[in-house]
C-alpha cells in the first residue's frame, strides 16, 4: 500500500489535465510519446520522450496513459462522467474516418473540411 499512498499524494499535489485522444491507435501513439514508465530507463532509452525529458521519479513521471481500451473507457468515465464514448463513435468518429477532420501537427489544431 505505500506505493498507492505515494501515487495518491502525487495526484493530489497540484493541478492536472485530463484529455481524451481521438486518433487511430491512440493508446500506442500516446504511450510512445510518454516513453517508459521508469524515468531512469526513459532517460537512457527514450531521452526525447516526455518522461525522458521531464520525469522526476517513477511516481512523479509526469504523465499517465491508459494501457488498453478497457482502461481508457474506465478512466474517461471517471474524469468525464458526461462523455459517452458510444455517442462520440456514432456522431464524431465518422468525420475522422472519412478524412474530413485533419490534424495540423505544426499548429497542433484539428480542422474540419466541408464535404464536397
Amino acid at each position: 500500500i505505500p506505493n498507492i499512498t505515494r501515487i495518491h499524494d502525487f495526484l493530489r499535489s497540484g493541478p492536472m489535465r485530463a484529455y481524451i485522444l481521438a486518433r487511430e491507435d491512440a493508446i500506442r501513439h500516446w504511450r510512445e510519446l510518454m516513453g517508459p514508465t521508469k524515468v531512469f530507463r526513459a532517460r537512457y532509452t527514450s531521452p526525447d520522450s516526455i518522461r525522458g525529458q521531464f520525469g522526476l521519479t517513477d511516481t512523479r513521471n509526469t504523465t499517465h496513459g491508459s494501457d488498453s481500451p478497457e482502461s481508457a473507457q474506465r478512466e474517461i468515465s471517471f474524469f468525464f462522467p458526461d462523455f459517452s464514448v458510444e455517442e462520440w463513435m456514432q456522431k464524431e468518429e465518422p468525420s475522422f474516418r472519412s478524412g474530413q477532420i485533419h490534424y495540423d501537427q505544426r499548429n497542433h489544431i484539428h480542422t474540419l473540411t466541408a464535404p464536397s
